[in-house]
């Protein structure tokens, strides 16, 4: 089963990249944010209470920056 993420991401973030990468070699479907490119989606982070990225959405998770262990934790749960 592909889970389904959300990545709030910037243009030259280097763990925006980390965590693309490492999804996209979980097998795992993202969606990404950048939030350089559409302020809507600034403003969607801003919402959270998250102020920095890379924000990645799994489920009910928000996980700030690149933590493999609760990236692997979060998507073991959706494919649950």
């Amino acid at each position: 089963m592909s889970a389904k993420a959300i990545v709030y991401s910037s243009t030259h973030c280097n763990y925006c990249a980390q965590v693309k990468k490492y999804l996209a070699d979980q097998g795992v479907e993202y969606e990404e944010r950048n939030i350089d490119l559409d302020d809507k989606f600034a403003e969607e982070l801003w919402n959270t209470g998250m102020r920095s990225v890379p924000v990645t959405v799994i489920g009910e998770k928000k996980i700030l920056g690149f933590n493999q262990t609760q990236l692997n934790k979060a998507i073991a749960e959706l494919q649950a």
